[in-house]
């Protein structure tokens, strides 16, 4: 066997979370050395490290250690075994770039994860991509969101959902995603480049943070544009024309745009949008989704009851926690947990009120929150998906009207919610919603289907046996959370990522159907284009 440069992960070190990284570094020298290997010139590096709190006496921090070194001879599966080690190869975005031209430049619609990094990997290939962007730039839609929470006076195309970066730009940037992709590890690196901390790659449970985030697609979509791609905002996609079963233009509100491909990354809110594709007669279907609220408890009592006597530590930071309550019918689960964050008003439709949540990426906000959501079939709506999207719009017109209009939210303690009470005002726990001024009491059963409110309050009580105070009577529940994903999916060739029935449309991300998150829809958007890019060759050489 030649020398084969390798990288050996040594998996499950545990350590007191207070020990150095260097002390990790130096147990796993020595299982290195266990192996039969030498330690000389070797640089271990942290390679995953998660957080083991189920003992509040004695939190261990769990690491995995890279090393790599020169095999010269094969380690027995049972001798990696024995000392948690396995052999991992280096993992390589690696394409090919096809031959046939393009009419024209690619047309993106969204500029979320996956219209982000369609253009990105685009752009760096000579494609020079055309980004449109219903919303604002970085900036500007900072200043539409912050007017909104001002005045209440919504802009349908810049605010929460819509915007440079999409949702995820107004989020606490969690990176966590259940695919094992290889594409994964390339999105965290070029979040890295582009102004996210080292740490994102390693740590279990990576978040960047809005104030990071927006400073990292200013960068992303700005280096698009130095590349010779452009990005157009305030405008919003109209339609589309074919010339047989190939797209070749697109109307926006700005006027006719020639297009060699589309790449749809419009976002699960673009609910004016997927009425256009489906009068257009692409395949769609209806998909199960979820919806809910958001709760609302003090930061500290999380900590506290997650970590013990260590809450509130700096090397622990804030406590995440991610709970489900299955049923033999449906399920309840927590979704995007914002510790130390807020709730945020994120309507994009006049006379509906949508919460999601926040947070910076220091997380040391008073309240940490996280939508507690109730799992909806296709069966449930009527399984269109018209019927899906007016299910969704139907609870969200309740909740307005159930708090008196002016894009106020519906909110209620836990102890009222499971007594089936609404008479206490908050005291504990303040509202972050529009800075908690702009909330009023109001039963989830006056917004909520029964099924959704029933399931989510016997929920409550199993999550409390779980992480005590859970339901705290004093916790505060908020409505209505109805965008966790799209309720649709455009259906498309697995391996072309083509929409079925045409040569050059590629659905693409959380709005298409096929992510749910800013990685996995980073990664789908990677793969679309990838995808473009195997059956076209660029419009520049680079």
């Amino acid at each position: 066997m030649k020398n084969l440069n390798s990288t050996i992960v040594f998996n499950n070190i545990k350590l007191p979370f207070d020990a150095s990284v260097q002390e990790a570094f130096s147990v796993a020298i020595q299982k290195l050395r266990s192996l039969g290997l030498s330690s000389q010139n070797v640089k271990p590096y942290v390679y995953k490290r998660s957080i083991d709190a189920r003992n509040k006496q004695s939190i261990k921090f769990v690491y995995s250690i890279a090393i790599n070194v020169n095999l010269t001879k094969e380690i027995p599966e049972e001798k990696l075994s024995k000392q948690g080690a396995v052999i991992v190869s280096e993992q390589k975005t690696e394409f090919s770039l096809g031959d046939a031209k393009l009419s024209a430049p690619p047309v993106i619609v969204g500029t979320g994860p996956a219209g982000m990094y369609a253009g990105l990997i685009l752009a760096e290939h000579g494609y020079n991509p055309i980004l449109l962007e219903r919303g604002s730039s970085v900036n500007e839609r900072i200043e539409a969101v912050n007017k909104f929470n001002l005045t209440h006076v919504l802009d349908k195309n810049t605010n929460i959902q819509f915007g440079a970066g999409g949702a995820g730009t107004f989020s606490d940037g969690k990176l966590v995603t259940r695919t094992n992709d290889p594409l994964s590890s390339y999105v965290m690196q070029r979040l890295v480049e582009f102004g996210a901390k080292e740490e994102i790659k390693y740590i279990a449970k990576p978040h960047v943070g809005t104030d990071v985030l927006a400073v990292i697609v200013d960068n992303i979509l700005n280096r698009i544009e130095e590349l010779g791609g452009k990005v157009m905002y305030n405008t919003t996609f109209l339609d589309f024309k074919c010339n047989g079963d190939r797209v070749c233009s697109v109307a926006t509100d700005k006027g006719k745009i020639e297009a060699g491909a589309l790449i749809l990354a419009i976002g699960h809110s673009a609910r004016d949008t997927y009425q256009m594709l489906l009068r257009k007669n692409l395949s769609i279907e209806a998909k199960d989704f979820s919806v809910g609220m958001r709760i609302e408890h003090l930061r500290e009592d999380i900590d506290k009851s997650l970590y013990g006597d260590f809450a509130g530590h700096p090397l622990l930071g804030p406590a995440e926690y991610n709970l489900s309550n299955n049923t033999k019918v449906r399920g309840v689960y927590t979704f995007c947990m914002c510790p130390g964050g807020e709730v945020v008003a994120a309507t994009s439709e006049e006379f509906g009120t949508v919460v999601n949540g926040m947070s910076y990426s220091k997380r040391d906000g008073k309240n940490s929150n996280c939508a507690v959501v109730c799992s909806v079939f296709k069966e449930d709506y009527g399984a269109s998906p018209e019927k899906a999207i007016a299910f969704q719009q139907k609870i969200e017109r309740a909740a307005f009207s159930a708090a008196g209009g002016e894009y106020k939210a519906p909110i209620i303690t836990a102890g009222d919610f499971l007594r089936d009470e609404c008479k206490t005002s908050p005291c504990k726990v303040i509202p972050t919603y529009m800075n908690g001024e702009n909330v009023t009491l109001a039963s989830p059963k006056a917004y909520l289907p029964e099924f959704i409110s029933d399931s989510i309050k016997n929920a409550l009580l199993a999550f409390d046996k779980k992480i005590h105070g859970f339901a705290d009577p004093k916790a505060v529940l908020t409505g209505a959370e109805t965008r966790t994903s799209a309720p649709l999916r455009i259906l498309r060739n697995n391996d072309t990522k083509l929409a079925l029935g045409y040569k050059n449309l590629y659905p693409a991300g959380e709005g298409a159907g096929y992510a749910g998150g800013i990685t996995s829809a980073a990664i789908d958007g990677l793969k679309c284009a990838i995808a473009l890019m195997s059956e076209y060759r660029p419009i520049i050489r680079r």
